[in-house]
């Protein structure tokens, strides 16, 4: 499949309607906020079981560990920048070092991946696992999401 019939397909693909984005304001400065990460490159730890095609599921990435896979199926994307550097798409070496400068209180023990390439209404996510990990992101008292769009 050609790089501009992926594109195609991607930009006729009817989405579900979402609304507004949800924000809510900081409820504390940002130097005392917990900070964990959530993103879409399908990472796991190299001993976790890997994603498989249109796997709304997600995983969780221990703080401490660097051994990610990245788990992304289509062979047009682009693994060079997760190769030279996991904090292009998991930045979690940037907020350890934001964490010890004091512009962010701390890093989360755990943080979260799903894979991007996901069905066309998103319901698993919307409806199942996007809460199961909000609910796990206040079970550790997190205060601010980063967002890893991949």
């Amino acid at each position: 499949m050609s790089d501009r019939t992926l594109r195609d397909f991607a930009a006729n693909t009817p989405m579900p309607e979402m609304g507004d984005p949800p924000f809510t304001p900081l409820r504390r400065p940002l130097s005392e906020c917990r900070v964990a990460i959530v993103t879409t490159a399908a990472l796991h730890v190299a001993d976790d079981h890997g994603y498989t095609p249109d796997d709304a599921s997600f995983r969780v990435l221990p703080a401490d560990r660097r051994d990610l896979v990245l788990g992304h199926w289509s062979p047009n994307f682009d693994r060079s920048g997760f190769v030279a550097d996991l904090d292009v798409v998991y930045p979690i070496d940037r907020l350890v070092e934001l964490a010890e400068r004091g512009v962010i209180g701390s890093v989360a023990d755990r943080h979260y991946a799903f894979a991007g390439n996901q069905e066309d209404t998103l319901s698993a996510i919307r409806l199942d696992h996007g809460p199961a990990v909000a609910a796990a992101l206040r079970a550790d008292a997190v205060d601010v999401v980063l967002l890893t769009p991949v």
